[in-house]
C-alpha cells in the first residue's frame, strides 16, 4: 500500500499525505505499533469514539507522530485538534457542515462521503478533501455496498476536489485505484500490521 500512496502522491504537487491510517478502538488497538511502520508523511486519523481518555491518548499520538514525520487528524472533534495542535480533523459525514467554521484555522479538513452528493457538500462547505467510502467490500461494520473504482473514478472526475478511497483498501486492491484520479488512499485494518 506505502507504494500505490507513493506512487498517487508523486502524481501531484499536493500538500496532502497520499496515505490516512484510520484508527479504531476495536479493529486497531496498537496505535503506535502501526504509526511506526508508516511512511513518513503519512496521516493518522485518530477516532477516539467518545473515550474518557481521548485527550491524553491524541497528545501522546501527537508526540509520536511528529517523531515519526507523520500528521495527526482528530476524527468528529474539531475541539480537540484546535486543543492540543493537531495537524487536521476528520468530520464524519453527518458533520461535514463543521467544515465552515474551519476553513481559516489552519488545520487540514477532511470529510467522509458514502455518495457524489455528500462529496460535492462537504467540499462547497471548506472541506480540504473527502473520503470516499465503500471503494471495495469491507470488514467495517458500518460500511456501505462497495462502489468499485470505475464509479469511484466517474465520482473523482465530477466531484470538484480531491478525493482519498477508503473501504477494503489494501496491498491488493489499492493499485486498481491509480486510474481514478484520487489523491491518496486510507485504510483501518490493513495498516495495523
Amino acid at each position: 500500500m506505502a507504494r500505490t500512496a507513493a506512487a498517487l502522491g508523486a502524481r501531484g504537487a499536493s500538500r496532502k499525505p497520499s496515505l490516512l491510517f484510520f484508527t479504531d478502538p476495536e479493529r486497531t488497538p496498537e496505535i503506535e505499533a502501526a504509526m511506526a511502520r508508516l511512511p513518513r508523511g503519512a496521516a493518522v486519523v485518530y477516532r477516539a469514539f467518545g473515550a474518557a481518555d481521548a485527550e491524553p491518548r491524541a497528545r501522546r499520538l501527537l508526540a509520536a507522530a511528529r517523531a515519526l514525520g507523520l500528521k495527526l487528524l482528530i476524527g468528529a472533534d474539531a475541539a480537540l485538534a484546535l486543543r492540543i495542535g493537531a495537524d487536521g480533523v476528520h468530520l464524519p459525514q453527518r458533520l461535514a457542515a463543521q467544515a465552515r467554521g474551519l476553513r481559516h484555522r489552519g488545520l487540514l479538513v477532511t470529510a467522509a462521503a458514502h455518495d457524489l452528493p455528500a462529496a460535492r457538500r462537504a467540499l462547497a462547505w471548506g472541506a480540504d478533501a473527502v473520503v470516499v467510502s465503500a471503494i471495495f467490500p469491507s470488514a467495517s461494520p458500518s460500511a456501505g455496498p462497495p462502489m468499485g473504482p470505475v464509479r469511484l473514478a466517474a465520482l473523482v472526475r465530477v466531484v470538484g476536489g480531491p478525493v482519498y478511497a477508503l473501504g477494503g483498501v489494501n496491498d491488493k486492491t489499492a493499485r486498481r485505484l491509480l486510474p481514478t484520479g484520487v489523491v491518496g488512499i486510507a485504510a483501518v485494518e490493513a495498516l495495523r500490521t
